[in-house]
Order: C-alpha cells, then sequence, then structure tokens
C-alpha cells in the first residue's frame, strides 16, 4: 500500500479540538473531507500531515497557529461610529457575519462589539491565534 504523496487525493475523517479539548468541528456524520494534497485546499499543517498516511491509519496532530489560520492581527478589528454603519435597513447584531466591500474586494467580517456609538468589525478568520488539534483517519487515495 503507498503512502500518501503531494498530488494525491484524499478523503480524510477528522475531529478537532482546541488546547482545552473542546471540539470545533467534525466530519462525523458525515462524508469525509476530501482534498488534493499539495492544492493548498486546506491548511498547511493538515495538509502536510497527510504526507507518508496509508489508508485506514490515524493520526493526532498539533498545529500551531501559523501553520493554520495565522496569528490573531489587530490591524483587522476596526470600529467605526454606529451611525456611519449601514446594513441594508437591518439593525446590527453581536456576533452577526456580514461582508465588506473595499477597493480590494469583499472580506468577511464578524460584529464583535457594539455600543451606542460603535460597531466593532473584526476581519480576523475566527480560529486565527489558536493552537488546533486534530485526530485523522484517512479512508481513501487516489493518486
Amino acid at each position: 500500500m503507498a503512502a500518501v504523496q503531494f498530488g494525491d487525493t484524499v478523503k480524510v475523517h477528522y475531529q478537532g479540538t482546541f488546547d482545552d479539548g473542546q471540539m470545533f468541528d467534525t466530519s462525523e456524520g458525515n462524508d469525509p473531507l476530501e482534498f488534493t494534497v499539495g492544492a493548498q485546499q486546506v491548511i498547511p499543517g493538515f495538509e502536510r500531515a497527510m504526507v507518508g498516511m496509508q489508508i485506514g491509519e490515524t493520526r493526532n496532530i498539533v498545529i500551531p497557529a501559523a501553520e493554520a489560520y495565522g496569528e490573531r492581527d489587530d490591524d483587522l478589528v476596526q470600529r467605526m461610529p454606529r451611525d456611519k454603519f449601514r446594513l441594508n435597513g437591518a439593525e446590527p447584531e453581536l456576533g452577526l457575519a456580514i461582508e465588506m466591500h473595499t477597493p480590494q474586494g469583499s472580506i468577511p467580517v464578524v460584529i464583535t462589539q457594539l455600543t451606542e456609538e460603535f460597531v466593532t468589525l473584526d476581519a480576523n478568520h475566527p480560529l486565527a491565534g489558536e493552537t488546533l488539534h486534530f485526530a485523522l483517519e484517512l479512508v481513501a487515495v487516489t493518486p
């Protein structure tokens, strides 16, 4: 049985947890995650962990933030006056994910703080700054 190499398409079941053991994602009850190793379809640390695995093999990995969604960047958190914030007639809500349009294109942001005067928007990925733990099981490989 050949080991996974860059360029192979793999199917993997996974469970992702934080340092404290809290689960943030899983493929349990769903089809396995399918991607091509080396095509940058998943985070770098996850992709590299697949190399060398064989069908049926399980592996527990730890991915530091730098190899996952990056460190949190405070420059991606912006506060704006609430009276300048327009949401197509809707009221802003804490935790609401929206798309902001910029000259460089659309970016996803989350409303992380609301006051009577300001709306705080965070463009960091929700998992930025987190060390991620994954339990992996390789179920298929296509060269």
